[in-house]
């Protein structure tokens, strides 16, 4: 037996029908609901209730990031023999008891192959920078619990490092002021990038 269908009902629209229907029902609604949105006079300072403002000290906990001229590097110093035992302790597991490399990627030696068929790219052969280091080193390492070292660790870990690929000596301890002065092997082997704002 089939089902009578009334042409009344609104419920019996045909599917097309059906979805041109909940179509101008949103768009109706979405027009109804339109607030300006443009920061302007009359919104400027208006506190719509959502989310916390951030204090500075919210946004010094994320704005750790450090400059190729060293902005950006907190207070601190190091020196190679505490940063040979924070290696040996923290990071010697992944790279190696020298940095040679092992689980994770060596950081020390290279020297003369970025021209070779087979670059070694380290630390010492490759990055332009100290300060790209330290930055790294902050934000990433050690790879189970990134973040955890303290300042006085990660410059320390800088001129462990540093020293042996041979660019700081035995006896260096860094901090804010000379870690930008190190030189690096590798510094004139990029390409500056021309737009403006970047280094």
């Amino acid at each position: 037996m089939r089902e009578r269908r009334s042409l009344h009902n609104p419920l019996r629209i045909m599917p097309a029908a059906r979805v041109a229907v909940v179509a101008l029902i949103a768009l109706a609604g979405c027009s109804l609901g339109q607030r300006d949105n443009r920061p302007d006079a009359r919104n400027a300072g208006a506190a719509h209730g959502v989310g916390t403002p951030l204090t500075e000290a919210d946004i010094a906990a994320w704005n750790i990031d450090v400059a190729p001229d060293g902005h950006g590097l907190p207070p601190g110093s190091g020196d190679v023999a505490t940063g040979a035992r924070v290696f040996a302790a923290k990071c010697a597991a992944c790279h190696g008891a020298h940095g040679e490399g092992g689980l994770g990627d060596a950081l020390v030696g290279g020297k003369g192959t970025l021209s070779s068929a087979k670059p070694k790219r380290t630390v010492g052969s490759y990055w332009p920078y100290a300060t790209t280091l330290f930055d790294y080193i902050r934000r990433a390492m050690p790879y189970n619990a990134p973040e955890s070292l303290s300042a006085d660790e990660v410059y320390a870990l800088s001129a462990f490092l540093l020293n042996q690929n041979g660019i700081v000596p035995a006896d260096a301890r860094l901090d804010a002021a000379s870690l930008p002065r190190v030189a690096m092997p590798n510094r004139d082997g990029f390409v500056p990038d021309p737009r403006p704002g970047r280094l």
